[in-house]
């Protein structure tokens, strides 16, 4: 039985977790427990069918839902989402495809440890259809951004970014599958960096 990390990580995620599971590969083969004492110890979900919750599990990790639609509202959700979080006594806490907007009690609880990855180059675009709204006003490029969370939405300090093309008649879902190659690399590596400052 190794021993417990002195850094544990919590993802969120809301869907199939690709950028769930490249967190958990990068800090495998990064050697994270070696190098940092940091790792991923659980995945926790809003939606009971996420697929990434069955990945999660075959990978050891522990896995929870806290299913948003069980919880008179947005607060009550929050305290039952801290208290499966806050049962691994996190260093870190990832939103990777987490679609539910944190109350300020919630990111207050977590300020310094919460980042998440948006797929737009913030401070364009911040929410939700980020690919169509790119491709609608002419934009070049786009991209992502890892963020630090802070009670607004899509803002905090931004810790790593990739940029891309966006391409003569792309579509959202092309520029989307694009910026997603690039989410699976910056998103691992801005957290390699906080994990290496200490």
């Amino acid at each position: 039985m190794p021993a417990p990390l002195a850094r544990p990580i919590v993802i969120l995620i809301s869907g199939s977790g690709s950028n769930m599971a490249a967190l958990v590969e990068a800090a495998r083969h990064g050697r994270w427990a070696a190098r940092f004492g940091a790792g991923v110890v659980a995945v926790v979900s809003n939606r009971p069918g996420a697929a990434g919750l069955a990945w999660a599990r075959e990978q050891g990790l522990a896995t929870a839902v806290v299913d948003h639609q069980q919880h008179a509202d947005r607060e009550a959700f929050d305290a039952a989402l801290m208290a499966a979080i806050d049962a691994h006594r996190p260093a870190l806490v990832l939103l990777a495809g987490f679609m539910r907007i944190l109350t300020p009690g919630f990111v207050r609880h977590y300020e310094g440890r919460l980042l998440n990855i948006h797929p737009s180059l913030l401070p364009a675009f911040p929410g939700l259809k980020t690919h169509q709204r790119a491709i609608e006003t002419g934009c070049r490029f786009a991209g992502a951004t890892v963020h630090r969370v802070t009670a607004e939405l899509d803002h905090g300090e931004y810790l790593e970014q990739a940029v891309v093309p966006v391409l003569p008649g792309d579509t959202p879902e092309a520029l989307a599958a694009r910026v997603l190659t690039q989410e699976h690399l910056i998103y691992p590596r801005a957290v390699e960096r906080l994990l290496a400052a200490g």
